[in-house]
């Protein structure tokens, strides 16, 4: 066991005028991760501290934060890989309800606008929808998005206009579009080519180091913009 420093930002949206940086020390392995530092600093040093987490485990994706200035998921960073004090904020471009955790409705609205599911328009047949493995290829990276919203808070299209669909709601566009067994991708193809969708993206690649789970976010984004430029998938 070792002190660790940590150094976080606080903000409660219904008392304080300013966010504001607040210092903690805690024991702790070297390999514990962040979000065991975090969690050791809330209950036994100061309980009003704010976080979403879940799994614990890089699967659920709610503990998503910028951890020494980078996006990263609080549960896969081992604490002996940074440098002390670890900074932790949270997540830019979202308004912050308290300390680290922020509002995800937007978020999720435009996750929502890209109907993030199979769409059937024909008969459904008697038995399943068959798909060969080079089919599943076709989509197979984008499959691994746990929704959360490294790669949008990391983006600076979306810092600079907070209606850009991001994207996390391309990467599902991308998902569907390109799985053999979907029927609605010319309504989801209408959503990417609006003036806030995917044409919005400068390939900065922002997203791709973000991504906790190694999408190639860029490579996506681009597979979209060249179906919306053919006029097919």
């Amino acid at each position: 066991m070792k002190k660790v420093a940590f150094k976080i930002l606080r903000f409660d949206s219904e008392r304080d005028p300013q966010p504001h940086w607040e210092n903690y020390e805690v024991e702790l392995e070297p390999t514990d991760r962040v979000l065991d530092g975090i969690e050791a600093i809330k209950g036994r040093l100061d309980g009003t501290l704010a976080l979403r987490r879940s799994c614990a485990h890089g699967i659920c994706g709610s503990d998503a934060m910028i951890i020494n200035g980078k996006n990263r998921l609080a549960c896969k960073v081992l604490v002996k890989s940074l440098k002390q004090p670890i900074t932790i904020e949270p997540m830019r471009g979202f308004k912050v309800l308290k300390d680290l955790i922020v509002d995800m409705e937007p978020f999720f609205a435009k996750y929502r606008a890209v109907t993030p599911y199979l769409v059937e328009k024909e008969p459904r047949p008697e038995k399943e929808r068959l798909q060969s493995p080079q089919e599943r290829e076709r989509f197979d990276d984008t499959t691994k998005c746990i929704l959360c919203g490294a790669c949008t808070t990391s983006c600076p299209s979306f810092w600079s206009d907070p209606d850009y669909v991001g994207p996390a709601a391309i990467v599902q566009a991308h998902r569907f579009l390109f799985d053999s067994r979907d029927q609605g991708k010319e309504e989801r193809l209408k959503v990417m080519n609006d003036k806030e969708g995917v044409w919005r993206c400068r390939t900065v690649f922002n997203c791709v180091e973000a991504c906790p789970r190694g999408i190639n976010v860029t490579r996506a984004i681009g597979e979209v913009k060249q179906a919306i430029a053919k006029g097919k998938v």
